[in-house]
């Protein structure tokens, strides 16, 4: 007892008197089995299942998207099982009771069998039949197939959009939190739909079930009013056929309703506007529509023979909407097109050139074709601005500083549908984006293939195909991550930022980094500049840091290791190496997130040697023949450890890590190299592959 005691006060504590809401009406509609209930209580119950169902359909018509009612699917199961608890406890008081009248089982029930069939027991098993036709075969069935195929899709399409919130993450389009909240409803998406695959099932069983109800209670009533009330076969008949219709009618008429609700819920297609709106703006907005049907009803009501009165009444009326829709659509187009007023400003006279005039190059710049301006109007609803404002702010989370601003301007030279990106006025990347397009991109695994323009991503290089709107969900369900013009100009100016973070940290920047650090750490920057290094030096420690794919972030770690090696060292490349040294941890965690032993490519200790004494001879450079057995082989462990599923890392000594390292980098640059000591003493090491001999 102790124990139960102790649930209830845990479960109160964690969901108020609301957590226990779900099961005590549970109980209370199992109960209603087992227990008999008075015919005023069946009225107010069956009246609450009326208005339940009633409730439920214009929450399903308000929604604007499935999740929306994700909670839909127990309720459909919730209102059935309340529907068959009902028929059970009016079975009961209809087989007990019926003898005395019509009304013995309360007046709901009597008012669906008098009133909505008239008295006539034959229309209403008629009717009832229909209902159930209708509910069974039309409505549930079809809602019910919505369902699964939406549910096989909406499956099949969930690795693209995975891929598609982790492409917006990365591009600094949404934080993490966004991209999680993204991920659960995906995921809760798949779910509703599966859930609603097997609600339907339930719903459909409802309506079998309620035949062989009003088959039981019909054959059962002749019986018990026959052989234990002796009522005449025709008096019997009346009552308990009327009672039994009528607790058919007052049951079947809620399952309609809940189940068209769930066929709406289904079979929508998610938009900003609910099913109302939608009808409004798709069915009756188009005034050349309306007039068209007017016109073909009016030709179909001076038909002889046909009832011209109620024909030509509703051509008339829908002429006259389609009137009026006309005229306020021509009133829209004539405030659109009315000419702003203007005013002709004094003709002033040219002024003197000045250094005012002189224009400094954007560090960073895009530029766009005029097909490409609705992107960052927002005017137009275009948000590339948002989106590289967000891109700037991941970057400075990950990169550990600002990168200067992305200057936007249309250039007339380029195709309409062209974009460059510009570092200090040079083109560093370029593509081609459409506007109200979508990039379908094809991650390696996709079931079929687009109509579309082919093209590649211009961020990675992957195959895709430019395709229409409404292709989209389409190329979500065949495995493609489908994003859109503006996703596609964003990334790609993500990717070319991250590639060149070393240029865009300039003077400029540092010292609003190093005057950001001094409100954290004063003493650090003053100890150090430029009393042991001059700017320059810090700055091409930082660039060399950024050039092979480090952050700065660690700042700290950074500008100490620079204070206490400083007064030895001063070369920057030198400095660069023990830096590396110190953020070992990060930079070994960057490739091995998690990881106890790091797989690695090694170098064959022969191959290491002649380097090393290269490098004691006083070269910089490698001699060509040795250049290209490196090159070879390191391409040959590269793509070994690729397909093992590794991270390209090699590991070789210290003293010849930078050497490597600059030389590799244009080869392959995929292949991240570090030394010895830059590895952790708490790490294991493994040799997956080999350059230069066997692992």
């Amino acid at each position: 007892m102790n124990a139960v005691f102790k649930t209830l006060k845990e479960v109160l504590m964690r969901g108020g008197v609301r957590g226990l809401a779900g099961p005590i009406l549970i109980v209370m509609i199992l109960s209603m089995m087992v227990l008999p209930l008075p015919p005023f209580l069946l009225d107010i119950l069956f009246t609450f299942n009326i208005a339940l169902a009633i409730m439920v359909l214009m929450v399903a018509m308000n929604t604007t998207r499935p999740l929306d009612f994700a909670v839909f699917p127990s309720v459909l199961l919730i209102s059935t099982l309340l529907r068959l608890s009902l028929n059970v406890a009016s079975t009961r008081v209809v087989l007990l009771q019926g003898h005395t009248g019509p009304g013995a089982a309360g007046k709901v029930i009597e008012s669906f069998g008098q009133f909505l069939v008239g008295g006539n027991y034959a229309v209403g098993i008629v009717v009832f039949v229909i209902l159930v036709v209708i509910n069974f075969v039309v409505i549930t069935k079809g809602a019910g197939r919505i369902a699964e195929v939406g549910a096989r899709f909406t499956l099949d399409a969930m690795p693209g959009k995975q891929m598609a919130i982790d492409a917006d993450l990365n591009a600094g389009l949404i934080g993490e939190d966004v991209a999680r909240k993204r991920r659960a409803e995906v995921s809760q998406e798949a779910d509703f739909y599966g859930a609603m695959d097997g609600a339907s099932k339930f719903v459909r069983g409802d309506a079998v079930a309620g035949i062989i109800i009003m088959l039981i209670n019909v054959v059962g009533g002749l019986v018990v009013g026959v052989l234990q009330h002796n009522l005449d076969l025709a008096t019997a008949a009346r009552n308990y056929t009327l009672l039994t219709v009528g607790d058919g009618l007052v049951a079947q008429i809620p399952a309609l309703v809940i189940s068209t609700a769930a066929g709406m819920v289904v079979s929508r297609v998610s938009s900003e506007d609910n099913i109302g709106q939608q009808l409004v703006k798709q069915l009756i907005n188009s005034p050349q529509v309306i007039l068209m049907t007017a016109v073909i009803i009016g030709m179909l009501g001076v038909i002889p023979g046909m009832p011209h009165f109620v024909f030509l009444l509703l051509a008339g009326a829908l002429g006259w909407f389609a009137f009026v829709l006309l005229q306020v659509a021509k009133k829209e187009e004539e405030a659109k097109n009315k000419p702003a007023a203007t005013t002709v400003a004094p003709i002033q006279e040219a002024a003197e050139a000045s250094w005012e005039d002189v224009a400094q190059v954007d560090v960073l710049g895009l530029e766009v074709g005029y097909r490409l301006i609705a992107l960052v109007d927002k005017a137009q609803d275009g948000d590339l601005l948002r989106r590289i404002k967000g891109i700037r702010k991941k970057f400075t989370q990950d990169m550990g500083f600002l990168p200067p601003a992305v200057h936007i301007r249309d250039n007339l030279d380029l195709h309409p549908t062209a974009y460059r990106i510009t570092l200090k006025g040079a083109e560093i990347g370029s593509g081609e984006a459409f506007a109200h397009m979508f990039l379908a991109i094809n991650p390696g695994s996709v079931s079929g293939t687009l109509p579309g323009t082919p093209t590649k991503d211009p961020a990675f290089g992957l195959p895709a195909v430019w395709v229409d709107a409404n292709m989209r969900d389409q190329a979500q369900a065949m495995g493609y991550t489908v994003v859109d013009a503006g996703t596609v100009v964003a990334t790609h100016i993500s990717h070319l930022i991250h590639l060149h973070a070393a240029e865009l940290l300039g003077r400029q920047e540092l010292q609003q980094l190093l005057d950001h650090l001094a409100k954290i750490a004063p003493k650090l920057a003053d100890d150090l500049i430029p009393k042991l290094l001059p700017l320059a030096t810090v700055q091409k420690v930082l660039q060399n840091l950024l050039d092979e794919g480090m952050h700065i972030r660690d700042m700290r770690t950074i500008l100490e290791t620079l204070v206490e090696h400083a007064p030895q060292v001063q070369d920057a490349n030198v400095l660069t190496a023990i830096v590396r040294v110190a953020l070992g941890p990060a930079i070994v965690q960057q490739f091995y997130p998690s990881a106890q032993e790091l797989q690695v490519i090694g170098m064959d200790k022969e191959l290491e040697y002649v380097l090393g004494q290269a490098l004691q001879a006083g070269g910089s450079a490698i001699e060509p023949g040795l250049a290209n057995t490196l090159l070879r082989e390191a391409r040959a462990a590269a793509e070994a450890q690729e397909k093992l599923g590794l991270p390209t890392v090699l590991l070789v000594p210290g003293g010849i890590r930078d050497l490597l390292a600059r030389f590799l980098k244009r080869a392959l640059p995929q292949l991240k190299v570090i030394s010895h000591e830059e590895v952790p003493g708490f790490k294991t090491i493994r040799v997956t592959s080999m350059v230069g001999g066997r692992a």
